[in-house]
């Protein structure tokens, strides 16, 4: 008898991480529900026989439920939801602007947490399978030019580590993505050096085997850059501000 097809329904799959993600699991056999607002994108991603298009804008909470419903339909069950939407902007965070704050926030944090709930009944009820969340580097602590960004993946960081413990308790496994500098379309605009800059099929591999193959709550990469922030993150605050000034200034 041959071996179930396993499922996964990836956000934020139009391009970046996502669209490398889902293109990782299809190769490796995969049913791949693919979910993000350019619908023409995800159409051309379709042409894989194990990707299927599920266009979504995450921010509108009823529209998710529906693209759940019709992915679960379609599919018959699901065993991994990777929530990665994200949006970027580095030119609007020189300046504190609350508006579009507020839209980052909306997209990055909100529209992630819309998506665990909408799948939470239906993961506690089966009692398996497992939620993954990409949020980012930037999460660990604050950053400069990041008035938006940072404090959305910092939410998102902390929403994860709070969900653990109760989806734990249905035997779902939840798990938190924390990438470094990977080329997209949302690092293309930063004009700054990126430090261990590397490409959406190295984050597709190292994802993929940290789903797949591990039982680890947190997959981060590259670990050159990631060692080094952790370790900045349990420095005290005159540390780390004097720190981080000096590199900003260099």
């Amino acid at each position: 008898m041959s071996e179930k097809q396993k499922k996964i329904w990836i956000t934020g799959a139009s391009s970046g991480i996502g669209k490398a993600v889902a293109e990782k699991f299809a190769k490796e056999g995969w049913k791949v529900a693919v979910s993000a607002r350019r619908k023409e994108l995800l159409d051309i991603m379709a042409k894989d026989s194990n990707i299927f298009s599920f266009p979504l804008d995450v921010t509108q909470k009823d529209q998710i439920a529906i693209v759940f419903k019709n992915i679960v339909k379609d599919f018959g069950d699901l065993d991994i939801c990777l929530f990665s939407s994200g949006t970027y902007d580095p030119k609007t965070e020189q300046k504190i602007d609350p508006e579009k704050i507020k839209n980052v926030i909306n997209v990055n944090f909100f529209g992630v947490v819309d998506c665990v709930k909408t799948v939470e009944d239906y993961f506690k009820s089966k009692k398996n399978g497992q939620i993954s969340i990409v949020s980012s580097i930037a999460s660990y602590r604050g950053l400069p030019n990041s008035s938006g960004y940072g404090p959305s993946k910092a939410a998102l960081t902390n929403f994860t580590e709070s969900i653990y413990f109760d989806f734990k308790k249905h035997n779902i496994k939840i798990s938190l993505i924390s990438p470094g500098f990977i080329q997209t379309p949302l690092t293309d605009k930063n004009d700054f050096s990126m430090p261990f800059l590397r490409s959406p099929e190295f984050a597709a591999q190292k994802i993929y085997k940290g789903l797949v193959n591990s039982n680890a709550f947190e997959i981060h990469f590259p670990k050159q850059l990631t060692l080094i922030l952790k370790f900045l993150r349990i420095l005290p605050y005159r540390i780390y501000l004097f720190l981080v000034d000096k590199l900003v200034k260099r």
